[in-house]
């Protein structure tokens, strides 16, 4: 159901998110994402500067002067926004939840795809697959794609990336960019092997949400926290200096070992906190893009 509410925050999202792309992301957007490659477009006369390896040696013979063939860059592209909807996406401390944050980066990589005549496509999933919307282009399409992020109600809690990235391969026929946007809480070794097997196939980058609370922990005494995928319940002593240690080094551990899959599997990644502006991460990522490429 499409209350007043979903629709006041959906336009709220709208008109922020294509702000941004007009003033910021889809030069920059469209700088990094080049097209599949060249396409023939037309034969026309021969003019002095042109290369000898583009004559059209048919219609030349033919007409009795020379042509050349020309060839344009074949814009279009698929963008796929695969999303992890899992409880703990349902979590954030500081503004707003990882859910929403992820709704609304969402929204700004897929206005920038059809502001560059690009199609963009959606997958949720859990630890299973919750909702598929085939690619397309259109403000109309982008707005139903906000729509389910901010409203859709997944029947599984847990994760499963190795899932999400093995459908999409499946279902992905050409090279597209992927956008993998989750809090990455699995265990790494769990989608290492299908990452590296995803980015050799298609462009996967790995959107990484999280809140200051995943990080570290105030010292307020005894607490009760839910595993929000599992329901389970402990109960912690946040002002033991041995638990606070403990906590840190899991956070570290899990921290290291992702950064060790994304670097074997050559994914770039884009940190994104649900305390500070996503802009300057984001603008940061197409940033290091546009510099690798001039290289």
């Amino acid at each position: 159901m499409l209350t007043p509410e979903l629709i006041k925050k959906i336009r709220r999202i709208e008109i922020r998110t294509r702000r941004l792309v007009n003033t910021s992301f889809a030069g920059e957007y469209q700088a990094i994402f080049k097209g599949r490659g060249m396409e023939f477009d037309e034969v026309r006369p021969y003019q002095r500067g042109d290369e000898v390896r583009t004559i059209d040696w048919n219609v030349t013979a033919r007409t009795g002067e020379l042509h050349v063939k020309r060839y344009v860059e074949e814009r279009e592209l698929t963008v796929m926004l695969l999303v992890d909807a899992s409880a703990s996406g349902q979590f954030g401390t500081i503004n707003r939840f990882k859910r929403e944050i992820a709704a609304e980066l969402a929204a700004v990589l897929a206005f920038s795809a059809i502001t560059n005549n690009d199609k963009v496509g959606l997958l949720i999933f859990t630890d299973q697959i919750e909702l598929f919307i085939s690619p397309r282009k259109g403000r109309r399409h982008v707005l139903r794609l906000i729509r389910d992020l901010l409203a859709f109600e997944p029947t599984g809690r847990q994760t499963n990336l190795k899932l999400g990235l093995e459908t999409l391969n499946h279902m992905l026929k050409r090279r597209s960019i992927i956008f993998l946007l989750s809090d990455f809480l699995s265990t790494p070794d769990s989608y290492s092997s299908i990452l590296q097997v995803s980015n050799r196939r298609h462009d996967v980058i790995a959107v990484t949400l999280r809140d200051p609370r995943e990080q570290q922990w105030p010292s307020v005494g005894l607490v009760a926290l839910e595993d929000a995928e599992t329901g389970r319940i402990q109960w912690v002593d946040t002002s033991s200096r041995q638990w606070q240690q403990a906590f840190t080094e899991r956070v570290n551990e899990l921290s290291l070992a992702r950064e060790r899959v994304f670097r074997k599997a050559k994914v770039d990644r884009i940190d994104i906190t649900t305390d500070s502006d996503y802009v300057i991460p984001l603008t940061h990522f197409f940033q290091q893009r546009a510099r690798r490429i001039r290289r």
